[in-house]
């Protein structure tokens, strides 16, 4: 076995092994150095039999802040520097504050820790979450660029949280424009964990956490649906359902496949040492993740490792690697539990078999949920593989000179390959069986192979000066950045005839299958691209006079091969001013009760590259007419024709964003108080659109404006010698309006969501809900509806424009899925060796698209217990419609009936822990132990039907509700332990 499988295996026998023998060799190393009693190394034992967690922490310190603590530095891209030097908006997140958390990405940690920072996450394992900063500028994309030790990258799934140091939010033009084209949507920064003076340490830590259940959508169950589906039959004139014989079961189907008590398990170690020439730390990491869902299992192998060496004080080099090797899960989904009927059992015993739903009840359009989430468990297999290398060079001259140059590169791969078994189904209605997976005859495999690398070069000079109160950091630098990626999939079906099926064994899942394989039926596609060449100079220019007034000036020139060498628009200018006032300084200041108040300011241009084609001018062909022409022989021959895929545009550019905020930071009463406050606008110019007609072409056109203002404030004190406590929150309002698209009246549709001038964007579009008809009477008072066959027990529409009748012009905006704000509250409470923790978030002020449970002309399907309460006769309901899925006239209609409220409040974590006093901890050999409980998504107030409010997506389709996957409720236990 190779390393990485040695730890795979020892990992899938339990992490309790895992722990007993790094147990086992803590008290051989302990009996070589002291003799301590056997009740000593008995509770040692027991503790790391438990499970572990890194970053152990110290007993608890003053919680009241120092003047020294205000010097906090905070990386800046190309940088650091401290906090106070700065005119913008850098919010930092502590490792320490993600490590312990149960989430395999540790972005879905940030969630209620940044204002302004917008997080929308999934409890899918190894999901990505859906991450805004500031609002939504542009149609393509609204993900923030990641930096992880200097390499950029589009997200940091691949991220041990254990190996976290610190992670920065840059928000504002003053630290956002050295990004230049790639800082239109913010910027996180993720430093990992480098050696700290002092003596070696080893980390050790494991936790185990525990997911259930939670926020169940209500449906309907056996009876109650029995009663709605012969209503529903009555309705259309229909006789009662005559199976009910057969199908009597009461299935929960949500129950069926949901795997209450799933784990997530993770191990960390960690070995850091300093001298005075050379730092070195290596981190390893172990994740296992079961999904909420039977038979989803991701496993993730982390490892990181970096040293730096000093040849001198003015020299030193170094280099960094960050590896993950993912064995990815096969992702299941809710929707189809959320609709099959509850009458029918799952699996039938006598004869074997997986039951088919009742043919017209979901048969074909839905399938047997469990079947998918059961018997096709082990078909696919997926590995990522993920490594990020960074080797720099730094030299010190003449005093106040720094040279520095970085060489990274990113590499991605995913390689993947998989099985359609066949299988049959039991019918209950004719007692025979059918092939499942839509009829499927003959069995096959599929491959595909993924390859993505990232090379960057940087060339940095900075010089740093201090003189007469003055205080100048100057940086300036070349960068090139180049990606390229590659992408092959392929199939192959079996020979006709039972005996040529491909076996059920991942040593023939591949392409060549012998002798299983039909080549006739072998496909083979590939894809490729490669960005280009980028290149950048980039400058920056930090200054202050004695630490009051200080200014910032950033700029970038991007020039990217992806423009056409002619277009005058390939090298784009990007850049941004700002400035701040430190009254806490001055001399009038000094019997105030702030202990600091600093005014600050930006204003800037950023650049959004995004497009939904990687080369706009680049137009390829498509297949277009035609042509008939006759050869030599008269014969006649057909020959394709081949048109461009859209018109070029010689002089397109990247979308410009002018970025401005004026804000404030403040504290006071001894630093006690800390308050934050300020104003943002960001506006996006010249989107680049891809208009769609007769011609297809780009064209810079349109404009989104996104405006707000956030606040942040904490309070920490200390009372007494052991008790302190802080509490604090943030607060952040969004107002997003799209200014212009293309022409006026021009509407980009996604869905049933639409990005128009005047509203916001990816805004609700549909017919609003003023009643339901009751009496045929009332539907001949009422204007004419033009929508389809309707009568008493349908939804009335509203006539919007009072033209006396229903029609699409009556459409218009019934939901809007940006909230007016979020915000989050936050206490932490220490008792000696005890402390507490507590975190809510929230979102207010958007809307829901509820996209399952409104009824289907194809099939039938299983019905929300609302719909219990629907139209009847007249007087029994004027907002649920009638059951009728014969008629689709309340279904195909998109109306404000499916729009739900997206607010909601959420106790997102709460962690009791415990501290053992240094004394303890020494005595059998440790430098910090702490053992602690957290619980996560405990509680969670709302107000829509589904598992859950939260629903991210694209920038011009978000917050719909497709049924989707649930956010668990997880318990964690586990210890963090220093030696």
């Amino acid at each position: 076995m190779s390393f990485i499988e040695n730890i795979l295996f020892l990992s899938r026998k339990g992490t309790q092994k895992l722990l007993l023998l790094i147990s086992e060799l803590i008290v051989r190393i302990k009996l070589n150095y002291m003799k301590q009693s056997d009740l000593k190394y008995s509770c040692l034992i027991a503790v790391l039999y438990f499970g572990m967690n890194v970053n152990a922490q110290t007993t608890p310190q003053d919680t009241v802040p120092k003047e020294q603590k205000i010097e906090e530095v905070v990386m800046i891209g190309y940088g650091s520097a401290k906090k106070r030097d700065l005119t913008g908006s850098i919010a930092k997140v502590s490792g320490s504050d993600v490590a312990d958390k149960p989430n395999a990405n540790a972005a879905a940690s940030l969630q209620g820790k940044v204002a302004g920072l917008a997080v929308v996450n999934s409890g899918q394992p190894g999901s990505t979450p859906d991450i805004r900063i500031r609002g939504t500028v542009s149609r393509y994309n609204s993900r923030p660029l990641y930096v992880v030790d200097g390499i950029w990258s589009d997200n940091m799934d691949f991220v041990n949280s254990n190996d976290i140091e610190s992670i920065e939010v840059l928000k504002d033009a003053s630290s956002l424009a050295i990004f230049g084209v790639r800082g239109a949507n913010g910027v996180i920064i993720v430093t990992t964990k480098r050696a700290k003076t002092g003596k070696p340490t080893i980390n050790f830590s494991s936790s185990l956490g525990t997911k259930f259940l939670t926020g169940k959508p209500e449906l309907t169950n056996a009876a109650e649906f029995r009663s709605l589906y012969d209503r529903n039959r009555a309705n259309q004139g229909l006789a009662p359902y005559s199976y009910y014989n057969v199908f009597n079961a009461d299935t929960d189907w949500i129950d069926a496949i949901t795997n209450n008590g799933a784990t997530i398990i993770k191990n960390d170690l960690s070995f850091s040492s300093s001298t005075e020439k050379n730092k070195t730390y290596f981190g390893i990491g172990h994740l296992e993740e079961q999904g909420i869902i039977n038979n989803e299992l991701l496993k993730r192998f982390n490892v990181n490792f970096n040293n730096e060496f000093s040849f001198s004080k003015n020299f030193k080099v170094g280099f960094s690697v960050n590896g993950s090797y993912t064995n990815n899960p096969r992702l299941q989904s809710y929707a189809s539990s959320l609709v099959a009927v509850p009458i029918v059992q799952p699996f039938n015993n006598q004869v074997g078999l997986y039951n088919q739903l009742p043919i017209g009840l979901g048969d074909a359009q839905v399938g047997n949920p469990l079947l998918s989430v059961d018997y096709l468990n082990g078909t696919q297999l997926s590995k990522t593989y993920r490594i990020l290398a960074n080797a720099f060079a730094e030299v010190k001259f003449w005093n106040d000179f720094t040279f520095r140059t970085n060489y990274m590169v990113d590499f991605g791969m995913t390689r993947a390959r998989g099985y359609n078994p066949v299988t049959k189904l039991y019918v209950g209605e004719t007692g025979g069986t059918t092939n499942a997976f839509g009829g499927r005859q003959l069995t096959s495999v599929y491959q595909n192979s993924t390859d993505n690398i990232i090379t960057q070069q940087e060339y940095l000079l900075t010089w740093n000066k201090n003189f007469g109160g003055h205080s100048i950091t100057a940086t300036a630098g070349y960068t090139v950045y180049d990606e390229k990626f590659e992408q092959m999939t392929g199939s192959v079906t079996q020979k006709a005839g039972d005996q040529n099926a491909i076996p059920w064994n991942k040593r023939f899942w591949y392409l060549d299958t012998y002798p299983f394989g039909d080549p006739a039926t072998r496909t083979a596609n590939s894809s490729e691209y490669d960005d280009g060449a980028s290149i950048s100079y980039l400058a920056r220019v930090l200054y202050n006079y004695k630490g009051k007034y200080i200014f910032n000036a950033s700029f970038r020139r991007d020039g990217s091969a992806t423009f056409a060498a002619d277009n005058p628009n390939q090298y784009q200018n990007f850049w941004a001013l700002g400035a701040a006032w430190d009254l806490g300084k001055e001399e009038f200041m000094n019997n105030s009760f702030f202990s600091s108040l600093k005014l600050k300011g930006s204003y800037g241009q950023l650049g959004n590259r995004f497009s939904p084609y990687r080369y706009p001018n680049y137009p390829g062909y498509v297949s277009g007419a035609n042509a008939v022409f006759a050869n030599v022989g008269f014969q006649k021959d057909l020959y394709p024709g081949y048109v461009l895929a859209w018109q070029n545009s010689p002089d397109l550019k990247w979308e410009v964003i002018t970025s401005y905020e004026a804000g404030f930071e403040a504290s006071a009463f001894n630093n006690r108080l800390s308050v934050e406050g300020v104003y943002y606008n960001k506006r996006t110019k010249d989107l680049l659109n891809y208009v769609t007609g007769v011609q297809n072409y780009f064209r810079n056109s349109g404009e989104i404006e996104n405006k707000g203002i956030e606040g942040s404030v904490s309070w920490r004190d200390k009372i007494g010698s052991d008790f302190s406590y802080s509490i604090g929150g943030n607060i952040t309002t969004y107002n997003n309006k799209v200014i212009s698209v293309f022409e006026p009246g021009y509407r980009i549709f996604d869905g049933n969501s639409v990005t128009e001038a005047g509203y916001p964007i990816g805004y609700f579009y549909g017919y609003v809900v003023e009643g339901v008809y009751q009496t045929n009477a009332d539907v001949l008072l009422s204007p004419t509806s033009t929508l389809g066959t309707y009568g008493p027990g349908d939804l009335k529409f509203k006539d919007l424009n009072g033209d006396g009748k229903i029609d699409d012009k009556d459409r218009t905006i019934i939901g809007n899925p940006t909230p007016d704000f979020t915000y989050a509250l936050n206490l932490n409470l220490n008792y000696k060796n005890w402390s507490l923790g507590i975190d809510v978030q929230g979102v207010y002020g958007n809307e829901v698209l509820r996209n399952w449970g409104n009824g289907s002309t194809f099939a039938q399907f299983n019905y929300r217990k609302d719909r219990l309460a629907a139209w009847n006769g007249p007087g029994t309901s004027n907002w649920e419609p009638i059951i009728n899925d014969g008629n689709n006239y309340n279904t195909n209609n998109v109306s404000n009936y499916m729009i739900e409220d997206g607010s909601y409040v959420r106790l997102r974590n709460i962690q009791l822990g415990y501290n053992f006093n240094p004394s303890v901890a020494k005595s059998i050999g440790l430098s910090s132990l702490k053992l602690y409980l957290n619980a996560q998504n405990l509680v969670t107030w709302r107000n829509n039907s589904g598992f859950t409010p939260e629903a991210g997506g694209t920038p011009t389709q978000f917050g719909v509700d497709n049924g989707g996957y649930p956010l668990p409720i997880i318990t964690t236990m586990g210890v963090n332990v220093t030696f």
